[in-house]
């Protein structure tokens, strides 16, 4: 027997047709707000006008003069900026590793199968059922065949179509809804991405910071070391006092004090790297860092203020958040209205299980659900006004997300100018303090000072270089800052590409 044999002989009804025609008429239209990107803030400006174009300059490495940029974008790799092979590297392998890009990645992944399950709602279900059973009928009652017969076989073919048209666009809205989760967690990648990379620049200047601390620690030390000696042979000499050995013992203790918590700080930074690259302590990066290396970036690309909603990941996932509870007003609405269902069964039934489409065995029904709520104690109003209230709690964390990031950009922007005044001031004050040290050491040798003028001075030293030192890494360290308030730039990602897919799907719905 052919397939065609098998088919059910009596045709359906041309009101199925009809009803299907209808139903995807009337499902042109979509209760609930439709949702509108919000309006870029008429924002001129970063921060107030008292702010410089341009920083001020110090005669050292890393002291250069910056300039913002607001007719230059961002690139996607930014942190090449600062010109560094071993740092260019670091952030290589740790993007191509870290667990939690891995992690981001999947949650979108997993966001973007969400949403197109749910486009399935767009569609019929068609179910098929096939069964067969042997039966022994009671003789008490009329024999349930057609036939005398009380012990038979019966075989069972069907299919089931079932199919609710999206009357009111409820199903529309509630994919709108996963649409814009897939969209925030597209961003949240982003935020990842920015995130590691900035964490794993600031810490490679960390890194360099600190060994730049301790060689100025032990810079230090050997000054108060050779101190200590001349101070010891002029003891022995009778030209000092026993009390001016000691104090000078207590300042190299002191400056040998301070070294072991820099050591400390720069192997739990080593570790950060570590962590960072997706990589345990053990295995420990191959980049070492120094200040030295890492080029201060002259030029400042900023972009301009009406972007930046653009280009920050926290903004714009908190606009998915947006389009999401704005398709839940819809949802909502959508429920307190009547929901529209039709369903259709066709098949065969006989005692042998090739004559179940034979004349009178196959059968069908066509039905058609019409249901509406008409109390339920206010349930579906409620779940109305809490997605509204939601809506507007949603559109007042976004506009919270886009001050804040306004704020962000500005006072990294006042952090680089007061920071360069800062390692001006920094030099100065180091440059300064050398030359009363070195003055002081060879009035030391004279015996034309007494230990406390040697102390001061050396105190005065050590502070100001380690300031200098500190001062140098803040300015690279703010300019990491500036870079991850502007959002950075836009890399191609994998997700990325998930993600175009889906909006293009979207719009396709829509």
């Amino acid at each position: 027997m052919t397939l065609r044999e098998w088919m059910p002989r009596a045709k359906p009804p041309s009101g199925m047709a009809i009803a299907f025609a209808i139903a995807a008429l009337m499902s042109g239209c979509a209760v609930g707000p439709n949702f509108r990107r919000p309006t870029p803030p008429a924002v001129l400006d970063y921060a107030r006008p008292t702010l410089e174009v341009q920083t001020s300059s110090a005669e050292i490495v890393g002291g250069e003069p910056q300039r913002l940029r607001f007719d230059q974008q961002l690139s996607a790799h930014w942190w090449t900026i600062f010109e560094s092979p071993a740092l260019n590297a670091l952030i290589d392998k740790a993007l191509a590793t870290s667990p939690t890009l891995v992690a981001a990645e999947a949650a979108l992944r997993q966001a973007v199968a969400l949403k197109l399950a749910q486009q399935g709602a767009f569609f019929p279900t068609v179910t098929a059922l096939v069964t067969a059973s042997r039966q022994q009928a009671s003789a008490v009652l009329s024999p349930p065949l057609s036939t005398n017969e009380l012990t038979y076989n019966l075989y069972t073919l069907q299919g089931t179509l079932s199919f609710t048209p999206d009357l009111f666009g409820g199903i529309r809205r509630q994919v709108e809804a996963l649409w814009g989760l897939a969209e925030a967690q597209r961003f949240q990648l982003e935020a990842a991405y920015l995130t590691l990379s900035s964490n794993l620049v600031s810490a490679a200047i960390q890194e360099a910071s600190l060994r730049a601390q301790i060689a100025a620690s032990r810079e230090i030390i050997d000054i108060s070391t050779r101190s200590l000696a001349l101070f010891r042979r002029q003891f022995e000499l009778g030209a000092v006092a026993r009390l001016d050995v000691a104090a000078q013992e207590a300042a190299l203790a002191q400056a040998q004090q301070a070294l072991p918590p820099l050591q400390k700080q720069l192997e739990q930074t080593r570790n950060l790297l570590a962590a960072l690259s997706g990589r345990f302590p053990s295995d420990e990066p191959a980049e070492t860092f120094e200040l030295a290396v890492l080029r201060l970036p002259p030029d400042l690309p900023v972009g301009l203020p009406s972007a930046l909603v653009e280009r920050r990941p926290d903004v714009r996932v908190a606009e998915a958040q947006l389009h999401v509870a704005s398709a839940q007003i819809g949802v909502t609405l959508s429920s307190r209205l009547p929901q529209f269902t039709i369903t259709a069964t066709a098949g065969g039934l006989s005692t042998g299980f090739t004559q179940m489409f034979a004349n009178g065995n196959p059968f069908w029904t066509l039905a058609g659900n019409l249901a509406q709520t008409l109390f339920d104690g206010g349930t579906l109003l409620y779940r109305q006004h809490a997605a509204e209230a939601a809506f507007e709690q949603a559109a007042a964390q976004y506009r919270s997300t886009v001050i804040t990031a306004f704020q962000n950009v500005a006072d990294a922007l006042y952090a680089l100018q007061a920071d360069a005044e800062a390692l001006k001031a920094a030099v100065a004050a180091e440059q300064a303090t050398k030359i009363s040290l070195d003055l002081t050491l060879s009035a030391q040798q004279l015996g034309a000072v007494n230990y406390l003028a040697v102390l001061s001075a050396q105190q005065a030293y050590r502070q100001a270089l380690l300031t200098r030192v500190q001062a140098q890494a803040a300015r690279l360290s703010d300019t990491v800052a500036l870079f991850q308030a502007l959002g950075a730039g836009w890399s191609s990602r994998a997700g990325r590409e998930v993600a175009d897919t889906t909006t293009q799907t979207h719009e396709r719905v829509q």
